[in-house]
């Protein structure tokens, strides 16, 4: 059965109308199928998505974003990458079924593949914790991005987590930490990195494993420091207003681009990937293709650099650049010693304008 959001109601109608439609059998028995009209609702279906997604909100590309339907970082390793060799445990606690993560082949070439997981019905959600990572899944991404380093394999990361799990386990076993280590191993990594926000980008689960040299994101994909729910839960105690903060956040992958925090929007289907995931992977695969050719050329060095120079770029405020040396703008330290030249030079005609302006006064009063 299929999911439909709040804004894809009208949708739903007619969709239901088609399924009627193509059915031969009714009450009465079997029937005539009606192509002609099956034909004009598919085109009226079609018409009305590309209508409603290319007018989507901040709070409705969230919900595309959560979508039940929308494929999950193991489909994309099923249907990406051949050979996938799932490894397991942090070689400390346990296992950790919020992330798949393992060396596999990539157009013929060896990748590290690593997958935030949500799980697609009730009983895999609740076994991969929603996509919820604990300390000893980044503790076992860790462990094998070195070892991607050591053999000198590229790292592939799909990002959707609503963020990191925060249980008092989870804190115990040393989560604040997890996350950090992620983060300097990412960092400091020879071999180039590429992350796909795939769905939710949340937090600190987010960025532990997408410090990466391209960053690349969904069309409908979100990216933040914490939901819209729980922004606006602090700012206004009312989760209710999930839109204002979900506007005020510049979380869409849009907004993301302009500021340069990702690298490329990966186009979706009309309607979401959820709808067409043939055409979704055949996408991604050409741009993963892309960006893993174009580090080919780069040495370890190079490639660490660049890492740390995209990093380094973000949140630079281009806004100022109005009193940058280009505009001659002159200095706070200088400014009463500049005044007090132009005063000198320009003493007499001061003395006279001053002179002009006195006399007047005295004639009017």
């Amino acid at each position: 059965m299929k999911s439909y959001l709040e804004f894809e109601r009208n949708i739903k109608v007619l969709e239901e109308e088609l399924e009627k439609l193509k059915d031969p059998f009714n009450k009465e028995g079997l029937s005539e199928v009606e192509t002609d009209k099956i034909s004009k609702i598919q085109r009226e279906i079609e018409e009305k998505l590309k209508i409603s997604y290319s007018n989507l909100n901040e709070w409705q590309i969230t919900q595309v974003a959560r979508h039940e339907e929308r494929p999950k970082a193991k489909f994309f390793i099923e249907n990406l990458f051949t050979n996938f060799i799932n490894l397991s445990g942090d070689r400390r606690f346990s296992e950790d079924e919020a992330v798949l993560a393992g060396f596999a082949e990539f157009e013929g070439r060896s990748v590290l593949v690593i997958g935030q997981e949500k799980g697609k019905d009730l009983d895999s959600r609740l076994k991969s914790n929603f996509g919820m990572m604990r300390p000893e899944g980044y503790r076992k991404c860790i462990r094998l991005m070195k070892l991607a380093n050591k053999f000198n394999i590229p790292i592939i990361s799909f990002i959707d987590t609503p963020g990191a799990y925060p249980g008092i386990g989870a804190e115990q076993r040393g989560q604040a930490e997890a996350i950090a280590s992620s983060i300097e191993c990412c960092m400091s990594l020879r071999v180039p990195i590429i992350s796909v926000i795939i769905g939710e980008g949340g937090s600190g689960g987010a960025i532990a494993l997408a410090s990466a040299n391209k960053v690349l994101m969904f069309e409908n994909a979100i990216y933040s420091v914490i939901s819209p729910e729980g922004c606006a839960s602090i700012l206004w105690r009312d989760p209710s207003k999930s839109l204002e903060a979900a506007r005020a956040m510049k979380l869409t992958a849009k907004e993301l681009f302009k500021m340069k925090i990702i690298d490329e929007i990966i186009k979706e289907p009309i309607g979401g990937a959820h709808r067409n995931t043939e055409a979704i992977i055949l996408s991604t695969r050409e741009i993963l293709a892309k960006h893993l050719e174009e580090f080919k050329k780069y040495t370890g060095e190079e490639t660490l650099e660049q890492r740390k120079e995209k990093f380094l770029s973000i949140g630079k405020q281009e806004s100022f650049k109005l009193f940058s040396d280009h505009t001659r703008w002159i200095k706070r330290d200088n400014f009463f010693a500049h005044a007090r030249e132009i005063l000198f030079k320009f003493k007499k005609e001061l003395i006279i304008v001053i002179l002009l302006v006195f006399t007047t006064l005295l004639f009017l009063f």
